[in-house]
């Protein structure tokens, strides 16, 4: 199959679901774009904030499509195209798309709250606290990961076999200096978005001459510092980020990142129909490649892209809250998971253009590197530069996961808020409660414990992320379903992918403990894989029991729900 007809065919399905299966849904469930939206019902200038479609889009696209799109499909190529293609297709439209819609949507229809208050109102208050506890060590690691990630990809410096800073890193330094343009760019056009009220298009084009102009200035005055260092600003930002209104930071950084995210995929897209590339993967490898069985593993590799946890958190966690018409809800969550689907489809394209060994014997060892370096070589047939493009699209990738990164930070922050927040008059609230339910007192304890987790080494517990994340979603699935029969609304659209994460998130993490159980008994675990084994035993528990009693409730006569 040529890279023109997958991405052909990749459109069709995309631009069709959302037309046809994402206006289903719409009409069925119920819009009224004469409500008032929890933006205005509960505004209060510092998360719940109104704001316009294209901006609470680009919020919730930059959140969601870090590298997660890029990494899943390239990692799981080694199984074929067509079930990496199949995957994203079938799980984009009919599992993700539709979570993140759901997602959304019952947290507008309860003032804005989230995932885990739509559970302790349709399912009961230990499935609440269960999954709020899960989200806030799920969150701290997830803050650690992609913090240490920036951190490397920020570092000005080379290292020589002492461990010592060398030569300086040309396109880390242009990226790191980019990236920070970003964040003071952002703060200047959140106040003329919230005080200046100007035309969406002057807004637009505002904020693409800001772009431009930050990275002319990333590439021409690079910044150099070390990964130390970067720990330390990162960890500054993301706390200030975390606290501050989302209007002067949170929105109009991820309005301007979402712009840049689109160009890449518009330019591969392009890209794509000028150089047309030969796919040089096998359709099929076999239900067993490496050792690794396709069935869980595809479906916990590839979770952006086609669904992930982590999704329901943002939009139910920040973007529900600046929803100014329920109407928006559909092209700010269906929409903007089809569109990283279809960046899953180009990394899935960029992968397979490779001959194998070709991507490694350029020098493309990262799975953002391979893409990169793909998209270079399609735009080269359109007669631009490789160097140029490859910096463009590696800044782009880099943006995203810092984007990524304040947003979970601040989901992070809410659950730990939302797990001790019993009572909602702070009059009424004990001084112990009063405290742990402070925005600054929950920033900071959820930071230093990310922090200490980045310099102890995230990476024992780092495989059970997949898992974590797809079990996740099968519990947000279960959580929206309640909510519709409760509502009397159809929700049985939800149950084949509820049921399906189940079984996916179940097998792997139980072929995870048979795993790691047969080292233990043969004495051959170490710190890290006991850790992981307690990890992952401690989230089958926490699964059966939250999935069991939302299952009991969806199952439940009326008269007994």
């Amino acid at each position: 199959m040529s890279g023109i007809l997958m991405m052909a065919i990749a459109i069709v399905v995309l631009g069709g679901a959302y037309l046809l299966y994402g206006r289903y849904l719409a009409n069925k469930w119920g819009i009224d774009p004469n409500a008032k939206t929890p933006a205005y019902e509960m505004e209060d200038g510092v998360d719940y904030v109104p704001a316009d479609t294209n901006v609470v889009f680009g919020h919730q696209f930059a959140s969601i499509a870090g590298a997660g799109p890029i990494n899943g499909p390239i990692q799981a190529a080694m199984f074929g195209w067509l079930p990496v293609l199949l995957w994203i297709l079938i799980g984009g439209v009919f599992f993700g798309a539709v979570q993140d819609f759901a997602s959304m949507y019952a947290s507008v229809k309860n003032k804005g709250r989230t995932i885990g208050y739509i559970i302790e109102e349709y399912i009961g208050k230990l499935g609440k606290k269960l999954f709020l506890a899960f989200c806030w060590l799920f969150c701290i690691l997830v803050i650690a990961a992609f913090a240490d990630v920036v951190a490397g990809t920020f570092n000005g410096f080379s290292l020589n076999d002492a461990g010592e800073a060398a030569d300086k890193i040309q396109a880390n330094g242009a990226v790191a200096m980019t990236s920070m343009l970003f964040i003071l760019e952002a703060v200047g056009l959140g106040f003329l978005l919230k005080y200046c009220k100007l035309n969406k298009w002057v807004n637009t084009g505002i904020a693409i001459l800001m772009l431009v102009a930050a990275v002319a200035i990333g590439m021409g005055c690079p910044i150099f510092l070390s990964r130390g260092t970067w720990h330390i600003i990162i960890f500054i930002y993301i706390m200030v980020a975390c606290v501050v209104p989302v209007w002067a930071l949170l929105q109009p950084r991820d309005y301007l990142n979402s712009y840049l995210l689109i160009f890449m995929i518009v330019a591969a897209v392009l890209g794509i129909f000028v150089a047309n590339p030969k796919c040089n993967l096998n359709a099929f490898n076999g239900f067993t490649v490496n050792g690794q069985y396709l069935f869980p593993i595809l479906f916990v590799t590839i979770a952006c892209g086609a669904v992930s946890g982590f999704h329901s958190l943002v939009s139910s966690g920040t973007a529900s809250k600046q929803i100014k018409n329920e109407k928006n809800m559909l092209p700010v969550s269906f929409g903007a998971m089809l569109m990283e689907s279809m960046l899953a489809v180009i990394a899935l394209i960029a992968v397979a253009s490779f001959a194998s060994g070709e991507a490694a014997a350029q020098g493309l060892k990262t799975q953002p590197q391979i893409f990169a370096g793909a998209i270079a070589n399609f735009l080269t047939a359109a007669g631009l530069p490789y160097q140029l493009v490859f910096t463009l699209i590696n800044l782009a990738v880099s943006a995203f996961a810092l984007t990524s990164l304040d947003s979970v930070a601040r989901i992070g922050r809410l659950s730990f808020q939302e797990f001790f927040l019993d009572e909602e008059d702070p009059a009424k609230m004990s001084p112990v409660s009063r405290v742990l339910t402070n925005k600054y007192f929950a920033t900071i304890i959820t930071l230093v414990l990310a922090y200490l987790l980045a310099k102890v080494g995230y990476a024992e517990i780092w495989p059970l992320f997949g898992s974590a994340n797809q079990l996740l979603s099968a519990l947000a699935l279960i959580a929206c379903a309640v909510f519709l029969k409760k509502t009397n609304r159809q929700g049985v659209m939800l149950w084949v992918p509820m049921f399906f994460m189940l079984l996916v998130t179940f097998s792997a993490l139980g072929m995870t403990i048979v795993k790691l159980s047969k080292a233990f008994v043969a004495g051959g675990l170490t710190v890290g894989t006991t850790l992981q084994l307690v990890f992952a035993v401690l989230l089958l528990i926490l699964g059966i029991i939250v999935a069991g009693a939302g299952i009991r409730k969806l199952f439940a006569k009326k008269n007994e729900a």
